[in-house]
């Protein structure tokens, strides 16, 4: 007779919705997200380059365009990402000395990743805005 072989029931992976969202997950996706962000960011800039080098007129229209509120927003936006970005690249830079690697500490340097790129970004936009 035949050998029929019968696929074997196998457990299926965990699906997202099993997994609870821990500070170091979502450090680890904003992480991900903003490098996303910052390359757009980068476009910004050139787009600024070249309208710098190309004259006045294509100048202004790149600062008109940023100076509306929807550019200050994505210009926030950029800060943001930029100082998120940062501080989690310092995180991670402790925790590959191999410091830092408990539940405790992990999940206060994950906060404290937030808490350095709000207020990071405060300080930027303060002295852009009042100096």
């Amino acid at each position: 007779m035949s050998d029929v072989k019968r696929p074997t029931a196998r457990p299926l992976s965990p699906h997202l919705q099993v997994y609870a969202w821990r500070p170091h997950m979502v450090v680890s996706t904003l992480h991900r997200i903003t490098s996303v962000a910052l390359s757009g960011g980068t476009l910004l800039l050139a787009w600024g380059l070249i309208a710098l080098a190309t004259g006045p007129g294509a100048y202004a229209i790149f600062a008109s365009v940023l100076s509306s509120i929807a550019g200050k927003l994505v210009l926030l936006g950029f800060t943001w990402a930029l100082c998120q970005h940062l501080m989690s690249g310092l995180r991670h830079l402790v925790m590959d000395t191999g410091a830092a690697l408990d539940k405790h500490t992990s999940r206060t340097l994950s906060y404290a990743t937030f808490v350095g790129s709000f207020g990071l970004t405060a300080v930027i936009w303060a002295v852009a805005l009042f100096v």
